[in-house]
This record gives C-alpha cells, structure tokens and sequence, in this order.
C-alpha cells in the first residue's frame, strides 16, 4: 500500500467519517439527541460522497476499498450497541448484526487463509441491509427529536427490515462463499 493512498479525498473522508463516531456517542450519552442526529447525518452525507468522488476523481484504492466497509461497519456496529445500551433498539437486533457481522468475518478470514480469496464485494441483500441498518439508526435517533406516532410505526418497519436483511444477507454472503470456494477448487 503506498502512503499516498490515505491522501486521495475519498479516503480522507473516509477517514473523517470514523472521527465523526466518538461525537455520535458522546452526545447520544449526554442525551444531546440533536446533534448526535446532525452527526449521524453528516456520518452518512460522507459515505456517499466518498464513493462518488473515488469514481468522479479516479481515486478508487485498495486502501479505500477495504476502509469504506470498515468505517461503515464501525459506525453502525457502534450505534446499535449504544442505542441498546440505551435502550432504544432492543438487544436481539443488536446481538443478530453483531452475530452477522462476527461470522461475516470468520468465513471471510478462513477463505483468504485456506484459498486466498481477496473477492468480499457486498451482494444486494448486503446493500440492502445496511440501507437497512443506516435506516433504522436514523429513525431512532429521529424519534428523540421529533415525537410522531408515524415515527413509531417507522421504527418498527427499520427494525423488521433489519431482521430480515441482517438474514437474509448473512445467509446469501454463506452461498456466496461456498460458490466462490467452489471455483478456486472444483473438488470442494
């Protein structure tokens, strides 16, 4: 990896998207539900257009592609942690990203060791999903701010829809797996 990557602008944003999450937290435990939501947001408004200035600026990375799902995962695993620690996303949505998450990790550490696959690109349940979870997180932090029966209902259809991408998702990513497995090595 050659220094010069942390450099490009997508990866500074990036970057920059981490530093946003200790803030997040800081004000969602000082109960300051505006601005860990404003905070949320520009987390989100930098996901995006970290990706859009990678393509526009022909600064697409190695660094980049592995630090993008890194900072997102980081973010979102963090959010639903606190939040349940809160109180505000019941524990099983939090224990299922997490457990999605762990293994997501395994399968893909024990296929770089045992076949060096390198290919972990996102499928569109894995999209979906953390639209999903993105959804979701801002909904609940929404609901502190604004006080709306149609902001419950939207909790509870983020949630539902977490669930069921979260395994959805988690089972595909397996499917996916095996199927590459199975062409490194036809014998498998």
């Amino acid at each position: 990896m050659k220094l010069s990557q942390i450099f490009t602008a997508p990866n500074q944003l990036t970057l920059l998207r981490m530093l946003f999450l200790p803030f997040i937290v800081i004000s969602l435990l000082n109960r300051e539900h505006w601005w860990a939501l404003v905070l949320f947001v520009l987390a989100g408004l930098s996901d995006g257009l970290d990706g859009l200035l990678a393509r526009r600026l022909h600064q697409q990375t190695k660094l980049g592609q592995y630090l993008d799902p890194v900072a997102d995962k980081l973010l979102l695993s963090t959010m639903f942690l606190v939040l349940s620690i809160l109180h505000e996303i019941p524990w099983k949505y939090t224990v299922l990203v997490f457990s999605r998450d762990v293994c997501i990790l395994g399968v893909s550490a024990v296929l770089y060791v045992a076949a060096s696959l390198r290919d972990f690109r996102p499928s569109v349940f894995g999209k979906a999903n953390t639209t999903a979870q993105v959804a979701t997180v801002f909904i609940v932090l929404f609901r502190n701010v604004h006080h709306a029966g149609w902001v419950d209902y939207a909790r509870k259809i983020g949630l539902w829809a977490t669930f069921a991408f979260t395994i959805i998702s988690g089972i595909h990513y397996v499917f996916l797996a095996g199927e590459r497995l199975r062409r490194t090595d036809p014998a498998v």
